[in-house]
């Protein structure tokens, strides 16, 4: 099997002609729709970051053609983002634009080893909320800086200046570039309330134009976009700075991880767009890396996989890798050929298209989201980090916030000491300790016990997934003064975690697994002279008689159940466990084999069932048998038992004589793979079913309650219950559905 790393494999002509015309058919149409929706964005997030127009244009057309031909997701177009502006704009502030080409080359030289060492994936580790948050803040920010170009001015160095100067601006506004931004803002939003078949032409575009040919109607000088030359003439060597080398390499890996995040989600988002091949997410950070080494080294922008265009290219019916790769050469061809145009367009109508994409960085989905999953105050920490501050310090503080809340979270625990009505009326009182307790929870547990008279009757119940020895040692030394003071403490322990391991060595957090295997696991045989069943009773009175006590309450003066359950003595069938039943459900009747003599000289069977079914009211009788059944083993080998036990197998010779002579259920059972010592078992619960289809009890509770008879087998090997009838085999479902078995 090829991967992405493997050599191409050879293929045949008609396999070229096919791939050539996919390319044509699919790919073509929707590179030229990417381009048209990458050009305007690419020059607007240049003029956003203070960087050459030309900048922009570079970063498109590598990002296409570079990161499109070695990166690891087959749709994913990359180019320059939104999510950078603002670190690349502080960059270009600090350092001036030619050391930001360098470090653009830098964070692709640590992209790239981040590819190579394969830690892709742990960047997936960084909350999401963080993430959303970090591109809320860059939208906002760059928002207010594009207010003021709006209004004919220039945007301010930070956030707080560009919101203080704001209203000075606003009384020198200029009407000419407000009306050309206002016009490219009105288009851009109402662009997506037009039929499907207008909005073929990205609306960006349009609203480009429009505000373009608006500057040319309109009298006066209005500012446009300066570039000098064609794409070729800005190209710019980066340059390696003089000094402050700790603040590069802090932008440097600022720049790397953004990057390096805003891909990788990028990336998966569009693997959900799609049902072609997955992201190979190491490769795709060594081809973003090797973008960004390539367009810092002839002066563009840092590049990243971009969520708009590769959405847009999804959508517009892109099959590969092609459609990014061509769309930037579509921008080369447009930036080398048609320079003049780019060259025509107002400052203004860039501002009015920035403030438009930044407004929907800020998602009320997303908002929405942080508020029902409880992470608002990260979301409102870091977007007011990213605004207010920097846009790596407002990440470090989500991140932080986020860790301390998860650290509350898993650390919580809740302690409840409550006076509860007794068994004889008798106030009693439950102290429930539920959670993770460790030394954080000792005060609270502290101010809980001291609520709890001295000499009361105590149930301490215990739902923890982790105990540490200093809150185990703080609720024994409260056991010991309590029960030294006249009272009693009965544990209860239901969680994944005990009391006797919490000192026994170093607190581990407990599974629920290991809580569930306790519970229907069976008993482990050891060396040690432990009684099992004295064991076992102490840890259901430690465990689980808590939990019984309340359901058996109400059993307590009168028998119940709802289905007679006859089933072999077979130690592995746990009646309970398979059909998920508690008190008063089952009224179980074992014997080997699971038969229902009819002579008269075994009326145990009998007995139990005119029992169950006059005095009980049951409104159910079932049969079980098992696989590996040892009696279904003798009787189809037909071994001499002896006495006692071969008198016993005696009943069920007529079973054995159904399936010798080829009875439905061998057969359905033959057909679903399974051997005839369980074919046989599933005949002889198909001749006990007709049995006591026979009985007068249970024909009386038929017609007259509407008893149902029905037939179960337990396959111990996948520990699934298959229903018998009289003719055949059913799987059930996992919603309890029956379906006809399949063959193993």
């Amino acid at each position: 099997m090829s991967t992405d790393t493997d050599p191409a494999p050879r293929t045949s002509p008609r396999a070229d002609a096919l791939r050539c015309n996919e390319i044509l058919r699919h790919d073509l149409p929707a590179s030229i729709v990417v381009f048209l929706v990458a050009l305007p964005l690419s020059l607007g997030i240049a003029v956003a970051t203070g960087a050459p127009v030309a900048a922009g244009l570079i970063a498109a057309v590598v990002g296409g053609i570079v990161a499109g031909l070695l990166g690891g997701s087959v749709l994913q177009v990359s180019g320059p983002a939104a999510g950078l502006t603002v670190v690349v704009a502080e960059a270009i502030n600090h350092f001036g634009w030619a050391v930001t080409c360098f470090i653009t080359v830098l964070a692709g030289v640590l992209q790239v080893l981040f590819g190579l060492s394969r830690i892709a994936r742990a960047a997936l580790a960084i909350t999401p909320v963080v993430v959303h948050a970090m591109l809320a803040g860059i939208g906002i920010t760059i928002a207010l800086q594009q207010v003021h170009v709006l209004v004919g001015g220039a945007s301010q160095s930070s956030a707080w200046r560009n919101i203080l100067e704001l209203p000075g601006r606003l009384n020198a506004l200029r009407g000419d570039a407000f009306l050309i931004g206002a016009v490219v803002i009105a288009i851009m939003i109402g662009w997506r309330c037009l039929p499907a078949r207008a909005r073929v032409v990205p609306g960006p575009l349009v609203a480009i134009a429009a505000g373009t040919v608006l500057s040319l109607l309109l009298p006066g000088d209005i500012a446009r976009i300066t570039l000098s030359g064609s794409l070729f003439d800005e190209i710019g060597l980066p340059r390696i700075p003089d000094g402050d080398w700790f603040a590069v390499a802090v932008t440097v890996l600022t720049v790397a991880l953004i990057a390096s995040v805003e891909s990788l989600l990028s990336a998966v988002a569009v693997d959900r767009m799609h049902t072609g091949k997955r992201t190979n997410f190491d490769r795709e950070l060594v081809g973003q890396g090797c973008a960004n080494i390539t367009s810092g080294m002839l002066g563009g922008l840092p590049v990243t996989g971009v969520i708009v265009r590769s959405a847009t290219n999804v959508q517009a019916g892109a099959r590969s890798r092609a459609s990014a790769v061509l769309h930037g050469f579509w921008i080369l061809l447009f930036s080398v050929a048609l320079v003049g145009l780019v060259r025509q367009i107002p400052t203004s109508a860039l501002a009015g298209l920035l403030i438009v994409v930044g407004i929907q960085l800020v998602k009320l989905a997303h908002i929405r989201l942080a508020r029902r999953t409880g992470d608002l105050l990260i979301y409102a920490v870091t977007v007011l980090g990213v605004v207010f501050l920097n846009l790596l310090d407002g990440v470090l503080l989500g991140l932080a916030t986020a860790f301390l809340l998860l650290l509350w979270r898993v650390v919580r625990v809740t302690v409840v000491a409550e006076a509860v009505p007794g068994e004889s009326g008798a106030s009693r009182w439950l102290v429930t300790v539920d959670g993770s307790c460790t030394f954080l929870a000792v005060p609270k547990l502290s101010g809980e016990l001291a609520k709890v008279p001295e000499g009361a009757a105590v149930t301490f119940q215990l739902v923890v997934d982790f105990l540490d020895h200093v809150a185990c040692e703080a609720i024994e030394d409260w056991v010991r003064r309590h029960r030294a003071g006249g009272g009693t403490v009965e544990f209860v322990e239901l969680g994944a975690v005990r009391m006797a391991a919490a000192v026994a060595g170093p607190p581990a957090r407990g599974h629920s697994r290991a809580a569930v295997d306790e519970v229907i696991g069976p008993w482990r045989r050891t060396g040690n002279r432990v009684d099992p069943i004295v064991a076992g009773i102490s840890a259901y009175h430690r465990g689980h008689a808590h939990l019984m006590r309340p359901h058996l309450a109400e059993l307590r003066n009168r028998p119940d159940a709802d289905t007679f359950f006859l089933t072999c003595a077979d130690a592995r069938i746990v009646p309970n466990v398979i059909t998920n039943s508690g008190p008063g459900d089952l009224f179980t009747v074992r014997n080997v084999g699971n038969l229902v003599p009819v002579d008269g000289n075994e009326v145990s069977v009998e007995a139990a069932l005119i029992f169950a079914l006059e005095k009980l009211d049951v409104r159910a009788v079932v049969v079980c048998g098992h696989s590996s059944c040892g009696a279904m083993d003798a009787l189809y080998r037909e071994v001499q038992a002896g006495p006692g036990l071969g008198d016993w197998l005696a009943h069920a010779r007529t079973s054995l004589a159904r399936f010798r002579r080829g009875h439905p259920v061998a057969e359905a059972a033959a057909f679903a793979g399974f051997s005839e010592v369980d074919q046989l078992a599933m005949v002889n619960v198909a001749v006990q079913l007709e049995t006591l289809h026979a009985h007068p009890a249970v024909c009386r509770g038929v017609e007259e309650r509407g008893v149902a008879v029905s037939g179960l087998f337990f396959d111990i090997a996948t520990a699934r219950v298959i229903e018998v009838t009289a003719d055949g085999i059913a799987e059930f479902d996992d919603a309890g559905h029956r379906a006809a078995a399949e063959p193993a």
